[in-house]
């Protein structure tokens, strides 16, 4: 991995440029590449992660603790978890194709580790831990709540982790086990860091709902919510 070039794009996505690579480099050193290359401890992402892990999970709890103004300690509690959970977490570092950025062992890259739900949600982590050891808590924060947004918006609206797209296609199937779903992008609007992506949904060539999002998964989701909503189906 050549480094500059790349890191140019990450720095595009998460509109933040390291002054110090190296504190970036480590972030995304898995701990498999560090003991392959006879690294030292503190050249793996793990202690990064450790500060990246906490500070995520304070800004969002402030984020949600701002948004859900009449919501009691254990609703506040089960959203941020919803939020900083393993999956969604990675599903993040999916969206922002954090995985091709990272240093990983060769037993680690040929077991698929680029796409391993654990690795990406580490690495998101480790890369805040990274920010704020680079730049501080208040740029840290401005990336956690850039990339999370979307994300926090949904825990707090119940939403975030329902899977509307199974839920269609389950009801569907029932009724005709050779349905055919389609979605569809219609539309892309914004700067690469921060596109809105409009999808439709399709069922036997017809549109039955859309709906838009911050990456292309958010925007089916929507679209199938949507089809759901209507109940045309």
């Amino acid at each position: 991995m050549s480094g500059k070039t790349d890191y140019r794009k990450l720095y595009d996505i998460t509109g933040y440029c390291f002054s110090d690579e190296r504190l970036l480099r480590t972030a995304l050193t898995h701990s498999s590449y560090a003991s392959e290359h006879r690294l030292g401890y503190d050249r793996n992402n793990e202690r990064l992660e450790f500060i990246g892990d906490a500070f995520v999970d304070a800004v969002v709890g402030v984020e949600l603790f701002s948004i859900m103004k009449d919501a009691h300690e254990g609703e506040l509690s089960r959203c941020r978890a919803d939020v900083v959970c393993e999956d969604s977490l990675a599903g993040a570092a999916s969206e922002m194709g954090l995985g091709g950025f990272l240093y990983l062992g060769r037993g680690e890259e040929a077991s698929g580790g680029r796409n391993k739900p654990s690795i990406l949600a580490d690495a998101f982590e480790a890369l805040m831990g990274a920010i704020i050891m680079d730049g501080g808590y208040e740029a840290c924060r401005e990336v956690i709540l850039r990339l999370l947004k979307d994300r926090i918006m949904l825990a707090s609206e119940g939403k975030l982790n329902k899977d509307f797209k199974t839920k269609l296609q389950e009801i569907l199937q029932d009724r005709d086990k050779n349905v055919k779903i389609a979605y569809e992008i219609t539309d892309q609007t914004g700067p690469d860091h921060s596109k809105v992506f409009t999808t439709q949904v399709a069922v036997n060539g017809k549109v039955l709902g859309s709906g838009s999002g911050r990456s292309k998964a958010r925007a089916e989701q929507a679209a199938a919510e949507d089809a759901l909503t209507k109940g045309e189906y």
